[in-house]
């Protein structure tokens, strides 16, 4: 028989688990963001008896999520296997996992390699933004949170979380319009993950 306790993690985990992997692979790596997710999850295991709702329930996930991956990053061990992985490249069938279209309308391989290269290039330059800016922008466009949520997330002032995304913006659309490559395909309608 299940606790009461356990019960309410496994809701928790089932709930939120595809969310914490998904922000996890945009804020850290692709290749990091299992390990931080089971991490993740184990934290919020042992801290679930404490919570006592003074904030969401999603605000204190994502909290613990951040501050998860951000004592990874800042890991010397992760720095020096991150100068790694920059040079290595995805494969045609890491490509194919990562475009999500309906059968019928698959785009020809071509297409699929466009926008992987230019997909690679903004991924590129996110990864290379001060952590405190990637952090807000990953938090703001992939997640999907609001400023006032992101700034309880991080323990920040609004106007902090306000200054810093609007910074990332710039930083990165400077970056890209300068360094990355970009074509204008036609009939292009899936999205990438």
């Amino acid at each position: 028989m299940m606790s009461a306790n356990e019960s309410e993690f496994q809701k928790i985990y089932d709930a939120f688990q595809p969310k914490i992997l998904r922000y996890l692979t945009h804020l850290a790596s692709e290749s990091e963001a299992e390990d931080l997710t089971q991490e993740t999850f184990v934290k919020i295991h042992q801290r679930l008896e404490n919570f006592r709702g003074e904030s969401q329930l999603s605000t204190w996930i994502y909290r613990i999520a951040t501050n998860t991956a951000l004592d990874r990053l800042r890991s010397p061990s992760f720095q020096r296997a991150a100068q790694i992985s920059l040079s290595e490249n995805l494969d045609e069938t890491e490509l194919a996992d990562k475009v999500i279209c309906p059968e019928d309308k698959k785009p020809l391989i071509e297409k699929q390699l466009i926008r992987e290269e230019m997909n690679e290039c903004i991924r590129g330059y996110i990864e290379k933004l001060p952590e405190n800016y990637r952090t807000v922008l990953v938090l703001s466009e992939w997640v999907g949170l609001k400023n006032n949520e992101i700034a309880e997330i991080l323990g920040v002032t609004l106007d902090a979380v306000k200054i810093r995304l609007h910074r990332a913006k710039t930083k990165l659309k400077e970056e890209l319009e300068t360094h990355c490559e970009f074509y204008w395909v036609e009939e292009m309608p899936c999205s990438v993950k």
